[in-house]
């Protein structure tokens, strides 16, 4: 029986171990309050996710630059909806709304992008992207 691997982009949106792309890495939902927290190890091969202590405050930068991009996005979407120039208090009002929403997203996906684009220390291993489930007869 062939195994087709998990493809990186859908392990990457899911937000799936970068060495197996079957664990997950955050326990609960994205809006749980009090969940979002990563694992510490993977739990389908045991990858210790951060790999050094103080190894995520490099996500910051990264989410610090997710949150430029969304606060331009969120002011051109209000111009282009609004078409207000003159009332500063909606643009702030609206990229520090919007911002909030997306923290938690910011919070997972800065971590993703880390381990999955600038640790050169995690590869795939194929072998370990297997469903390790029973099926149930």
């Amino acid at each position: 029986m062939n195994h087709t691997p998990t493809p990186k982009r859908w392990a990457m949106l899911h937000t799936r171990c970068p060495r197996c792309r079957r664990g997950a890495m955050f326990s609960g939902g994205i809006y749980n309050f009090g969940s979002n927290k990563i694992y510490k190890h993977c739990p389908h091969c045991n990858l210790h996710f951060e790999i050094e202590p103080g190894y995520f405050y490099a996500a910051m930068y990264i989410s610090y630059a997710m949150n430029v991009f969304e606060g331009f996005v969120i002011a051109a979407l209000t111009y282009l909806v609004s078409r207000n120039t003159d009332s500063p208090g909606l643009y702030v009002g609206t990229i520090i709304g919007g911002l909030f929403v997306l923290s938690p997203i910011n919070f997972r996906y800065s971590r993703v992008l880390l381990l999955y684009l600038m640790s050169p220390k995690i590869n795939y291993q194929p072998h370990l992207d297997t469903d390790d489930s029973t099926p149930y007869l």
